[in-house]
C-alpha cells in the first residue's frame, strides 16, 4: 500500500518551472530517499505533499486523501523542513509544549520522553538562542516525533549532528521504521542514504526519477 502517490504534479513560480510532471509512489513501512542538488526541486516537493505549497496542476494523495481536495494538510505528519523554528526565549520544552497545545494529542509526559529519546534533557532551562545547531536539530526532530505521526517527512535532518548524533538519528529512524512508520527523508549525505533507505529518488532540475527500488 501506498503511503504517499504523486500524479502530473508541476509547480511553476514566476514563470520559473520547480517541479516538471512527477509521477511517484512511496510505499508504506519504509523509508525513502530524496537525493538531488540545491535547488533542484527536493524541497518544494516536500512542501507540496505537506500542504505548504499547492501545485500549478497535478494531484498528491497522503494516506488516501488528496491534498488541498479531501484535507488542507496529511493528517498524521511530522515535518522536519528547512531549519526548525523556534522561539528563541524560551526552553526546548516549553516550546515544545506550546505546539503540543495546538492540538492537544499529548501532554507533558510524552514531551519528555520524547526529548530524552533524541537525546535532550527536558528539564534544561536553557533558552533554545542558546542551543548549538546539534541541538537544535535534536529539538527539531522530537517536535516531528513527540505526536507519533503515521508519517515523517525529513529534509537534511543530520544537519549540524556530531557523529554520535548522527548514529543516535539513524538509529532512531530504523527503529520508526520497524514500528510501520513512513520516512521519507532527503539528504547530501551518501552514506546516511545507503545506511537508511529502501528505495532512492533523484531529483534534477525539478525532474524526479528512481535510482533504487524496492528491493525484491
Amino acid at each position: 500500500m501506498d503511503m504517499i502517490e504523486i500524479k502530473n504534479l508541476n509547480l511553476t513560480i514566476k514563470k520559473t518551472e520547480i517541479l516538471k510532471n512527477i509521477n511517484m509512489q512511496f510505499e508504506k513501512g519504509r523509508i525513502h530517499g530524496l537525493i538531488g542538488r540545491n535547488g533542484s526541486g527536493k524541497t518544494m516537493l516536500m512542501k507540496c505533499i505537506c500542504g505548504f505549497v499547492r501545485p500549478t496542476s497535478g494531484t498528491v494523495q497522503v494516506a488516501g486523501k488528496q491534498i488541498g481536495k479531501d484535507c488542507d494538510f496529511p493528517e498524521s505528519v511530522g515535518i522536519i523542513i528547512e531549519t526548525p523554528g523556534f522561539i528563541p526565549y524560551y526552553s526546548g520544552f516549553r516550546n515544545l509544549k506550546l505546539l503540543a497545545d495546538l492540538n492537544k494529542r499529548i501532554g507533558k509526559e510524552e514531551i519528555r520522553r520524547t526529548m530524552l529519546k533524541v537525546g535532550l534533557d527536558p528539564e534544561l532551562k536553557r533558552h533554545v538562542r542558546k542551543y548549538s545547531l546539534g541541538m537544535r536539530q535534536r529539538l527539531g526532530l522530537a517536535q516531528a516525533i513527540m505526536e507519533n505521526p503515521d508519517l515523517l517527512i525529513l529534509d537534511e535532518p543530520m544537519n549540524g549532528l556530531d557523529k554520535e548524533g548522527v548514529a543516535d538519528m539513524r538509529k532512531y529512524l530504523l527503529d520508526l521504521k520497524a514500528q510501520g512508520k513512513t520516512i521519507l527523508i532527503a539528504s547530501h549525505s551518501a552514506e546516511d542514504i545507503d545506511i537508511l533507505c529502501d528505495t532512492v529518488c533523484e531529483m534534477d532540475k525539478g525532474v524526479l526519477s528512481v535510482i533504487r527500488g524496492m528491493k525484491s
